[in-house]
C-alpha cells in the first residue's frame, strides 16, 4: 500500500518553483555528502551513524534538532518509496501533489541536493479546503498516511472525508475521533493553556515540529520543552485506548526522549490527557510520579440568533 507524505521544498518552501519545474523533491538539512550506498533500511540505523556527524558539524545545536534533520534526510532519500504520493506546499496557499518515480540521487551543486525524481499530478489542493487535521500536520517532512482517504478524494476531485482509525488498541472510536481534533486544537492554542505557561512545543525554523514527533516506537503526540530548557515534556492523548496501553506508550516515549533527545542535565516528564480517567489509569499513575494526568472538558452551546 502506498504512503503519503508532506514535504516542504526548502525553508518556507523557497525552492518549490524550481522543484516543480525540474520534476524533483529534495532535502538539505546539513548533511553534505553523497548518501548513495549509505542508506540503511531503517532511519534508526541512519541516525546512529549520522547524528554524531551532524552534531559535530553544528556546535550548539540540540540533539532534538539533529535527530529531526537526520530523520528528514533519510525519509526523503530512502523512506519514501516509488509510487508514494507527496504533498508539497508552494507557500502561496496551493499544495502540489506528486508521485515519486525515482530512487535517490545526489546533486552536489544544486539546491536540495538529496533528491528524488517525481511526476507532478494535475491535481492541486487549495490549503484552505483541507481538514484542520491535515492542515495542521507540521514538520519539514511528515508521514500523513492517516489522511489517505481525504488526500485521495482531493486527487480524484471528490469531496473530503475524515477517517476514523482502525487501530486495534482503540476502545472508543468516538473518543479517538474527538481527541484527534483535540490534538490539533491543543497545538494551535498551546499558549493559552496551563501547559503553555511553562512549556513550548518544540520548534525549528518557526515550524512546530514537536507535533507527531517521530520516535523508534512510533510518533508521540506532542514534544515540548520547558521555557528554561531544563526539561522535556512528552504529551500523549488517550484517544479512547485502554489505560494500560496509553501508560505503556507514554513511558516508552519518555524513555526514548531520555536516551536519545535529552541533553546533559535535562529531565523528562510525561502528561496523559483524556476526557476521563478510570481505576486502571489511577493505579498505574500512582507509581509513576513523573507522569501527570489532565482531563479536558468540552463546552458546546447553542445560542439563539438575535
Amino acid at each position: 500500500m502506498k504512503s503519503y507524505y508532506r514535504v516542504m521544498l526548502g525553508k518556507k518552501n523557497l525552492h518549490a518553483e524550481e522543484c516543480i519545474a525540474g520534476n524533483f523533491i529534495g532535502a538539505d538539512f546539513g548533511i553534505e555528502e553523497d548518501l548513495t550506498n549509505r542508506l540503511p533500511d531503517e532511519w534508526r540505523a541512519f541516525n546512529k551513524v549520522f547524528l554524531p556527524i551532524w552534531i559535530a558539524a553544528h556546535p550548539g545545536a540540540s540533539k532534538i534538532t539533529g535527530g529531526l534533520f537526520c530523520g528528514y534526510t533519510w525519509t526523503v532519500a530512502k523512506g519514501i518509496q516509488r509510487g508514494d504520493l507527496v504533498l508539497c506546499p508552494d507557500g502561496q496557499g496551493t499544495v502540489h501533489v506528486a508521485e515519486v518515480i525515482g530512487d535517490y540521487q545526489y546533486v552536489q551543486d544544486g539546491v536540495l541536493p538529496h533528491r528524488r525524481a517525481v511526476r507532478w499530478l494535475d491535481a492541486t489542493i487549495d490549503r484552505s479546503a483541507m481538514s484542520d487535521g491535515l492542515k495542521g500536520c507540521t514538520g519539514m517532512v511528515a508521514n500523513i498516511s492517516g489522511y489517505r482517504e481525504e488526500i485521495e478524494r482531493f486527487v480524484s476531485g471528490a469531496a473530503t472525508a475524515t477517517m476514523i482509525s482502525k487501530d486495534a488498541t482503540v476502545e472508543d472510536p468516538i473518543a479517538f475521533a474527538m481527541e484527534k481534533h483535540l490534538e490539533d486544537f491543543l497545538v494551535q492554542n498551546w499558549t493559552q493553556t496551563d501547559l503553555g505557561k511553562e512549556y513550548d512545543i518544540f520548534e525549528q525554523d518557526g515550524e512546530k515540529v514537536g507535533q507527531q514527533y517521530q520516535t523508534d516506537t512510533g510518533p508521540l503526540d506532542i514534544l515540548a520543552i520547558r521555557k528554561d530548557k531544563r526539561e522535556l515534556l512528552v504529551v500523549e492523548l488517550k484517544r479512547g485506548r485502554a489505560s494500560d496501553v496509553v501508560v505503556g506508550q507514554v513511558l516508552r516515549y519518555m524513555g526514548y526522549a531520555a536516551q536519545e533527545l535529552a541533553e546533559n542535565g535535562q529531565s523528562v516528564r510525561g502528561v496523559i490527557i483524556a476526557l476521563e480517567d478510570d481505576q486502571r489509569l489511577r493505579r498505574a499513575l500512582a507509581v509513576t510520579p513523573n507522569v501527570s494526568f489532565l482531563r479536558y472538558q468540552v463546552d458546546f452551546k447553542l445560542l439563539r440568533a438575535q
